[in-house]
């Protein structure tokens, strides 16, 4: 034991002696254990954040949305051709009307989305529009603030009526009064019946900032369609989504004259299937920057074991004066690899703290920007990051550790004299 701390004070004075080396050496261990430090509470928070999302659009949900046949929806085939304006005008506000009658379902709601420019007296903006039937405030998590939601008769009857998100009103209004006053779409009037209470971004997506439309309305007087793009159910009985989802599609097959289950213009899916969905997503993300940071470790454990080598290089007399009055191979070795180890074991520390402060920051941040994002820093990540600083010392600073306890002590005072 006692030979133990010998070697490790002379580790340190060595250490210690050679401070600007040292510093360097250490530096590359701090980015790299911090950036595994921002990624493994980054993708902690995500994950908290989209299953937060995904259950603030209500329990016991299930989601239609439109799909390009033959691919399948998780795929980038069927990503990249909706992406590039692959239109499938399949899925009706009549289908939503059928899945409606299905015993598990207690209410629905169809939606489509558009873009337009809302005009205001004269200011002008460029809004996000939200089709969809009156349901969706029973089912959606969303309030409104002033006013009311359109009703199912003024969805019915293509009424020129509109909701406005909390950012929209302000943009348009400022603090003005928004209630009775009409904003211009497309050169038609609309009636601002109501104000919607702030929500903030969901799903990276602000809803705040949002012109709600009655479905029909949007379709017919502003975009010029007969189709939605997606539909939101509300199961009576959640622990029946499978079995739902089942009869969902068997009656959308039908509906859709679809005989062949690998060519649906449609995608089914629960609330539960939605969150395992993401977290493979995320967690398939979260591994990929890992592997980056990794790389930035890898590159300082080889800085280590440069550094240590140069080490080994410049000290060779006081290796062979240690062994020449009685220091042992394995002594030579330790004091060489502790370190190493010492040092990757200080920039780990260090690299923890920088993490944690900017897991702070970007906590910080997010929230600026909207996002309630909770950095959460799981305990097994801290063991994670010094096993693995401990780790990179170990296997870098072996080699020259080796070297420097097999330098014969005559040799190496006789290199020096």
């Amino acid at each position: 034991m006692s030979r133990f701390i010998t070697n490790l004070a002379i580790a340190r004075h060595s250490l210690r002696s050679n401070r600007l080396r040292t510093f360097l050496t250490i530096l590359g261990i701090v980015i790299g254990i911090a950036a595994v430090i921002v990624i493994l509470s980054a993708g902690q928070a995500l994950k908290g954040y989209v299953i937060d999302e995904l259950n603030a659009f209500g329990s016991g949900i299930i989601q239609i949305e439109v799909k390009v046949p033959a691919a399948d929806h998780t795929s980038s085939d069927n990503a990249v051709g909706i992406a590039m304006g692959v239109s499938i005008t399949t899925l009706k506000e009549s289908d939503a009307e059928a899945i409606a009658r299905l015993s598990n379902i207690d209410n629905i709601y169809a939606a489509v989305m558009g873009q337009a420019v809302v005009t205001s007296g004269s200011v002008n903006k460029i809004a996000y529009l939200y089709g969809t039937n009156s349901s969706f405030i029973d089912i959606d998590k969303s309030e409104v603030a002033e006013g009311r939601f359109f009703d199912s008769e003024e969805d019915k009857g293509l009424s020129q009526v509109a909701v406005l998100g909390s950012k929209m009103k302000e943009r348009l209004f400022g603090d003005g009064e928004a209630l009775g006053k009409y904003i211009k779409i497309n050169r038609r009037n609309y009636k601002v019946i109501g104000v919607m209470a702030p929500r903030g971004s969901a799903m990276f997506f602000d809803w705040d900032d949002m012109v709600y439309l009655p479905l029909k309305t949007l379709q017919k007087k502003v975009m010029g369609i007969n189709y939605v793009t997606f539909i939101v159910a509300k199961m009576v009985d959640p622990s029946l989504d499978k079995v739902t989802k089942d009869e969902i599609e068997y009656l959308l097959r039908e509906r859709h004259r679809i005989t062949d289950p690998t060519k649906d213009d449609f995608a089914v899916t629960t609330q539960e299937e939605m969150q395992e969905m993401l977290s493979v997503i995320l967690t398939g993300v979260q591994l990929l920057l890992l592997i980056i940071a990794s790389i930035s470790l890898l590159v300082g454990g080889i800085g280590i074991m440069n550094i240590m080598y140069v080490s080994v290089a410049e000290r060779t007399y006081e290796i062979g004066l240690r062994k020449a009055v009685g220091a042992r191979r394995r002594d030579v070795a330790q004091q060489f690899l502790l370190e190493a180890v010492v040092l990757t074991l200080v920039g780990g520390v260090i690299g923890i703290v920088l993490g944690l402060v900017a897991a702070k920051f970007l906590t910080y941040f997010a929230s600026q920007q909207g996002y309630n994002f909770q950095f959460i820093l799981p305990w097994w990540s801290l063991v994670v990051a010094v096993g693995f600083s401990v780790i990179v010392g170990l296997v870098f600073g072996t080699y020259p550790a080796k070297r420097a306890a097999e330098l014969d002590p005559i040799d190496a005072l006789r290199k020096v004299v």
